[in-house]
């Protein structure tokens, strides 16, 4: 089929359809690599017969590690079509698509290179917060998460044992789970899947008022895709549970170069870190290149800096959006 050029909006729901209705052969026969692939394979195989140069930023895997859909690969008919990047996650919940329960889903995020831009996230965990429109602008991850279930419940209109919280079912989230409870607010737990509850705590019918907790960072970016889309408010910080991740860019840019290799580390990575304050003065180039090589292996390098001195805020204004 070929892809509509007028409205390619179309084209990336036919490539999500082809996944979910692939994968939802294998819906409750416990087979979730089986699922998986389905899934995988409708993917890819749509993608290539859209009209666009794709690169897949956000996907199964490293090339060593994913048969398709691994991050670099390049899909569409690649004849002058628009540049494209894409993350993907074709299904969203393996283990609930296995076991015959629901919520299991097939996302796609893209853009278009000049228009916006996707974090190359490294296979790493994230610390997410997630709101809808009506809370957004009043939370802050910084915070303990009781006192953002007071900031949250406010914004809504509702009192504090009024408000859900959604999370993934995990050891780790046990002190979260005490301390949203501790506030008297409720706690909905999923057993796997949390950008189907970042995407629901953006729908005011969902019954979710906020999303919280460490999952996946790739699933963070496609979570902050549906925030830009649906409005709303989604804050992050990057977690490394494996130290040899943490420690190249703790000792280069913590430890080594402090506060100006710390805004260098901000611009190559797409924000706006800027110049440091006098009377400290701009990380030095080799500075500069050592943190680009840290940031370049944990996939955090943003595509301008790739190309550029990058720690220079006047060259690097590419701000993650």
């Amino acid at each position: 089929m070929p892809s509509d050029s007028t409205n390619p909006h179309l084209d990336f729901l036919r490539v999500t359809e082809a996944a979910a209705l692939s994968s939802s052969r294998w819906v409750g026969k416990g087979d979730r690599h089986g699922a998986d692939t389905a899934a995988c394979d409708a993917m890819r195989r749509v993608l290539n017969e859209l009209d666009m140069n794709g690169e897949i930023v956000i996907g199964e895997g490293e090339r060593d590690e994913a048969p398709m859909l691994y991050i670099g690969e390049k899909v569409g008919l690649g004849n002058g079509g628009p540049v494209v990047q894409i993350a993907v996650d074709p299904l969203e919940g393996t283990n609930l698509c296995a076991n015959g329960t629901p919520n299991a889903i097939s996302v796609l995020a893209a853009a278009v290179e000049g228009e916006g831009y996707l974090m190359h996230a490294p296979d790493c965990y994230m610390d997410k917060l997630v709101v809808g429109a009506e809370a957004a602008g009043v939370i802050d991850i910084t915070l303990p998460p009781r006192v953002n279930c007071r900031l949250i419940a406010k914004a809504l209109g509702k009192d504090v044992d009024e408000l859900i919280i959604g999370l993934l079912e995990r050891d780790r989230h046990q002190a979260l789970i005490d301390e949203i409870r501790a506030a008297g607010a409720r706690v909905h737990m999923v057993p796997d899947g949390d950008l189907s509850v970042a995407i629901a705590a953006l729908d005011p019918e969902a019954g979710i008022d906020a999303l919280m907790g460490i999952g996946g960072a790739p699933e963070g970016v496609l979570s902050a895709a549906a925030v830009l889309c649906y409005g709303g408010e989604m804050q992050a910080r990057l977690s490394f549970p494996k130290e040899g991740q943490r420690a190249p860019l703790s000792k280069l840019v913590g430890a080594q170069y402090g506060v100006p290799g710390l805004k260098a580390a901000l611009n190559l990575c797409g924000f706006v870190g800027g110049l440091p304050r006098p009377p400290l003065l701009p990380a030095p180039p080799a500075a500069i290149d050592a943190i680009r090589a840290a940031l370049a292996e944990l996939n955090l390098l943003s595509p301008t800096a790739q190309n550029t001195r990058g720690g220079d805020p006047m060259e690097t204004n590419n701000v993650a959006r």
